[in-house]
This record gives structure tokens, C-alpha cells and sequence, in this order.
């Protein structure tokens, strides 16, 4: 017979414990809100002088009849905010005859400490700019649409640039120059009210009417954007607007 063996005894299973009472989720905190910033004290607006040196009136621009008799006119103008701020105030130099006219922005620092246009870098770069089509600077004249440096020579505003446009007038019709070359946007599009990009307009004929007389505009960059962008292209576009406008200056003036 064989040997029957026992069945092996298996130790029971632990028992589970019994569930205990079920404790209720934690509240989930609703998210603060951040304290409410308070508002920006409002901007004072400027408020220009009433007098006639820091606020000099169109009657006063009109009546000048030659350019240190307007300089003399507007020296003191604090019209708009950029006067208070200004080391000095930047007229324009050059020929009062020429028949070649630049007209840019706005002074920098250079021009601020200095109280003369274009004398930074960007003057540098117009030198030869002029030189380049066979004049010299103070054959031509040149000017800015406002007098004074923007604060980190940003844009002037459009209030800042209409507060300034009637010096920038009287100096053309004082001036009467056969052409005039702005460069860069801001007087394009205060000048001559056109608000399209300079690289859409620079190199097409423009016409503005000042003091009666009907002027020829060619637009073209501002030196500055020159520097930043000196590539070929942009610097061969510079050439031919300038060529242009320098050909229309060698006209016969009976034509």
C-alpha cells in the first residue's frame, strides 16, 4: 500500500480590516486674487506759456523777414513739452539762398549739446551724402520739423511736430529752395501729410505748397536708418533719390 499523505494545513487568510467611517475631502482654498494695482496718478498735461518769447505768435513768425530775424523770433518757444527739456534749441544752418533744402526729424544728443543739425554720426553719413552728388554742406540748407530733442529721441508727436511747423514753413518761404529732400518719415508725413512708410514713397517726386509757391519733395531714408541698415540697397537708393534731386536743382530756372 502506499502512503496516503495528510493534507497540508493552510494558514487563513488575515482577516481585512473593517472600513472605518469615511472622513469628508479637505476643502479646496479658493485662489487669491492679487490686491488690485492702483490706478497711475494721471498725467499733468503741459501747459504752454502765454507770453510771447515762450510762446511766440503767428503774427511774430510772419513779420520775420530774414532767418536770424526768425531764430531772434522763436529762440525762446517752450510751446510744447520738448522745450523745458532742451540743452539747446536747433534752428537750422546753411545757405539762407540754397536751392537744395534737408529736412529731418528731430535733434539728438549731439545736436541738443551742440545746438546745430546733423552733427552726430547721421550728420557724418549726410556730409558725404551731400559731397557724394558734388556740393558741400553749407552750399545746401538744413533743418529739422522740431527744434528741440524728443527724450530719448523718440518720434516727435504729432502735437509736438504741429506746435514746431509753422517755424519750419517760415523757413521755406524765407529760404525759397529749388528742392526739397526729407528724410525719413516724420516729415514726410508732417510736411507733407502723408502717413505711408518711407520705403513705399522714397524715390517718387512729392510736391508741397508753402508761401505760394508749389515745391518739389523727394523723399528718402533718414541717415540714421542708413547706418543701421548699410547694405547696398539701401544705400544705392539713397544715391539715385539724391541724384534726382540734385539734376532738378541744375535746371534752368526758366523751365
Amino acid at each position: 500500500m502506499g502512503l496516503v499523505r495528510e493534507p497540508v494545513a493552510t494558514a487563513p487568510a488575515p482577516a481585512s480590516p473593517a472600513p472605518g467611517p469615511r472622513t469628508a475631502p479637505r476643502p479646496v482654498p479658493a485662489p487669491t486674487r492679487p490686491a488690485p494695482r492702483p490706478s497711475p496718478a494721471p498725467s499733468v498735461a503741459y501747459v504752454p506759456p502765454t507770453d510771447h518769447v515762450g510762446c511766440p505768435p503767428p503774427e511774430a513768425v510772419a513779420a520775420a523777414a530774414t532767418l536770424p530775424a526768425l531764430e531772434q523770433a522763436i529762440q525762446g518757444c517752450l510751446a510744447c513739452p520738448l522745450g523745458p527739456g532742451r540743452l539747446k534749441f536747433v534752428f537750422g544752418e546753411g545757405d539762407p539762398k540754397a536751392r537744395l533744402m534737408f529736412v529731418g526729424e528731430g535733434p539728438g544728443r549731439d545736436e541738443d549739446l551742440q545746438g546745430r543739425p546733423f552733427v552726430g554720426k547721421a550728420g557724418e553719413l549726410l556730409d558725404k551724402m551731400i559731397g557724394a552728388i558734388g556740393l558741400k554742406r553749407e552750399e545746401t540748407y538744413i533743418a529739422n520739423v522740431v527744434k528741440c530733442r524728443p527724450p530719448d529721441n523718440r518720434t516727435p508727436s504729432p502735437d509736438e511736430a504741429r506746435a514746431c511747423l509753422g517755424y519750419l514753413h517760415r523757413q521755406i518761404e524765407l529760404i525759397q529752395p529749388a528742392v526739397i529732400v526729407t528724410l525719413g518719415a516724420t516729415p514726410l508725413r508732417e510736411l507733407l501729410s502723408i502717413g505711408e512708410g518711407i520705403t513705399k514713397v522714397r524715390g517718387q517726386w512729392k510736391r508741397v505748397r508753402i508761401g505760394g509757391r508749389e515745391i518739389p519733395v523727394m523723399p528718402t531714408f533718414h541717415p540714421a536708418y542708413v547706418l543701421r541698415q548699410y547694405t547696398q540697397d539701401v544705400r544705392r537708393s539713397v544715391w539715385e533719390d539724391l541724384k534726382a534731386a540734385k539734376e532738378w536743382v541744375d535746371r534752368p530756372t526758366d523751365s
